[in-house]
């Protein structure tokens, strides 16, 4: 007998229709595991069953015997494939981009070939560590280079043209407007001659006129900020550490004015001050009098921080040196005397000329200084230790005046004529053969001073200033969180804030201010011998090696004596062994090739 079927007997089981309908499509950035036939959607993965006879079984608790598996290929790291984005491109410049050697070395601070000997583990680690962090910044500092758009400027004659035939005239209309612009001339023949100075941005100008006429201007847009007479002889100006603070010396005292023209200071302290030099990063306003004090004013809490004599008689000729802040005087006997307020003796004293010494300038690296004297001299010295000349030339005219730029040149005031001289590079010093620009003003000149971050040299003369070009003088590319020249009020602001808390004490001004960064040996010694006739003891020394008790008769008397003479026969080979390293090597005398060894060899010495 037949029996009808059960309806939904032949529909497939739950599970299997669930599986159907999961069932996702290959997306076209993911590759096959498995091979599938040829026009084919691969289905989704399958689950492996498990195979419960197979599993091995976990050990029981008193089972001590485990095996342990040895493979005897050594483990493989698998490289990381290529690197794909969503669409599945491969990223034909994968990983960081390539730096040059050269231009991270050009960043590097920290010499590696200094290596301290026998270092412990902890100085070890730490000496990696910064060795580390240096290595990652001077990176990130030749990536930078990149935002770098600005190259400096450069003057090139046609055909083999002398440079220094090349007249303002001819470079203003070569240049762009902008650049143009930057060239003018100021008519004050009524009250000068004229001392002038740029503020450390290079947007704002003060100069001063010896009949009493003081001024403060945006140079860039001619837009005068004041304007005023002190009704007494002018002879020297200085912007502080913004634009906002104008230091003036006159006839009598030094008197601080506001960029409204106010009168907020009068410094009876430093009285009859002929020149003025402001350290950015201290904070303080150095004056040379006529009475031969060197005198240091703090500006941020108002107070005298050291004033020396120079036993020089009048001091006029005054400059610092950008990069140890050293403060250069030039006197009357044809030297030059290197000062520090933590000293009241000249850290180094130098003759440079026969006769006086009219005027002297150091570049902003520290590492040459060019003076001027009577006996019509120009020369160049190396400041790194020796402090011997490197060139000389004389000149028709004594340079009454002299000026470095940012990247080298040094401009010297002759009379009514500025000759410019240029070097190889930004470190190279000046060659003194061949003027780089030559240029004839209307008056002498009596101040000279390059502007940072443009090309453009100002002069001070008797018949009022004169702004020339100078292709190629500064750095082209300024940092916008130190000297910005476009900041605004609330930006100038917060920097004066940080700048102040980054004020560096006028104590650690020396000749070398790398030696900060080193151990002063000779004081620290000093120090613990100090300490330990204090205490009647030392208490860095080593304790005496005292051996430990054993038992089973290895404590005897014989047996301790003999544990302590070994460990002190150690020692002492050790402090013969570093004494042998320290002490240098006899270089031996070579022998003649050829020659017959000789009994009498052994007596040689």
């Amino acid at each position: 007998m037949e029996t009808v079927p059960k309806p939904g007997s032949n529909v497939p089981p739950k599970k299997e229709r669930l599986q159907a309908k999961k069932k996702k499509p290959r997306r076209y950035w993911e590759q096959e595991t498995t091979g599938t036939a040829a026009g084919a959607s691969p289905g989704p993965p399958r689950k492996r069953k498990r195979n419960r006879e197979l599993r091995p079984q976990k050990p029981k608790k008193n089972d001590t015997s485990k095996k342990f598996r040895i493979s005897k290929k050594p483990r493989e790291l698998k490289s990381p494939g290529p690197q794909r984005s969503l669409s599945g491109a491969q990223d034909p410049f994968a990983g960081p981009a390539p730096v040059s050697v050269e231009v991270v070395q050009k960043y590097c601070r920290i010499d590696k070939s200094k290596e301290v000997p026998h270092p412990k583990t902890k100085t070890r680690s730490r000496l990696a560590a910064a060795e580390a962090q240096e290595e990652e910044t001077s990176v990130r500092a030749a990536r930078s280079e990149l935002l770098l758009a600005e190259e400096p400027g450069f003057l090139e004659g046609e055909d083999g043209e002398d440079t220094a035939k090349i007249r303002q005239a001819d470079i203003v209309e070569a240049v762009d407007i902008a650049s143009a612009a930057k060239h003018f001339d100021l008519n004050l023949r009524q009250f000068g001659p004229y001392r002038l100075n740029y503020s450390s941005t290079g947007r704002h100008l003060a100069f001063g006129g010896r009949r009493g006429h003081v001024a403060a201007l945006d140079w860039v847009t001619k837009k005068l900020m004041c304007e005023i007479n002190v009704m007494e002889a002018v002879r020297d100006v200085r912007f502080l550490h913004s634009e906002t603070l104008l230091a003036v010396a006159q006839n009598r005292w030094l008197h601080i004015y506001d960029n409204q023209g106010i009168e907020l200071h009068c410094v009876r302290r430093c009285d009859r001050a002929t020149r003025l030099e402001f350290l950015p990063f201290h904070f303080l306003l150095a004056t040379a009098s006529e009475t031969g004090f060197l005198t240091y004013l703090d500006v941020s809490v108002g107070k005298i921080v050291a004033a020396l004599n120079a036993r020089a008689g009048r001091l006029s000729v005054m400059t610092q040196n950008p990069y140890n802040a050293v403060i250069h005087l030039g006197h009357s006997n044809g030297t030059v005397s290197l000062w520090s307020p933590a000293m009241k003796e000249p850290l180094a004293k130098i003759l440079c000329h026969r006769g006086g010494v009219r005027a002297v300038a150091v570049d902003p690296t520290g590492t040459h200084m060019a003076t001027s004297g009577l006996d019509h001299q120009l020369k160049l010295f190396d400041l790194r230790g020796t402090f011997q000349p490197l060139s000389a030339r004389t000149l028709p005219q004594g340079a009454g005046h002299l000026a470095f730029s940012q990247r080298g040149l040094l401009a010297a005031g002759m009379g009514d004529v500025v000759n410019i001289w240029a070097g190889q590079g930004k470190a190279s010093p000046p060659s003194l053969e061949q003027p780089y620009l030559t240029h004839r003003l209307s008056g002498h000149v009596h101040g000279l001073q390059f502007c940072p971050y443009e090309d453009v040299l100002g002069v001070g003369h008797s018949g009022g200033i004169t702004s020339m070009l100078v292709p190629g003088s500064a750095e082209p590319n300024f940092d916008g969180l130190e000297s910005n020249p476009y900041r605004s009020r609330k930006q100038r602001q917060e920097w004066e804030v940080k700048a102040l808390l980054e004020k560096v004490p006028a104590e650690l001004i020396c000749l070398d201010p790398r030696a900060l960064a080193e151990v002063d040996v000779v004081s620290l010694e000093q120090a613990k011998k100090e300490r330990a006739e204090r205490l009647g003891y030392d208490p860095d020394a080593t304790a005496p090696f005292q051996p430990k008790l054993k038992q089973k008769g290895r404590s005897s008397t014989a047996s301790l004596v003999k544990r302590k003479r070994k460990v002190m026969d150690q020692e002492h080979r050790d402090k013969v062994r570093q004494s042998l390293e320290q002490q240098p090597q006899k270089q031996e005398k070579a022998k003649p090739t050829g020659a017959r060894p000789s009994a009498l060899d052994r007596f040689v010495r």
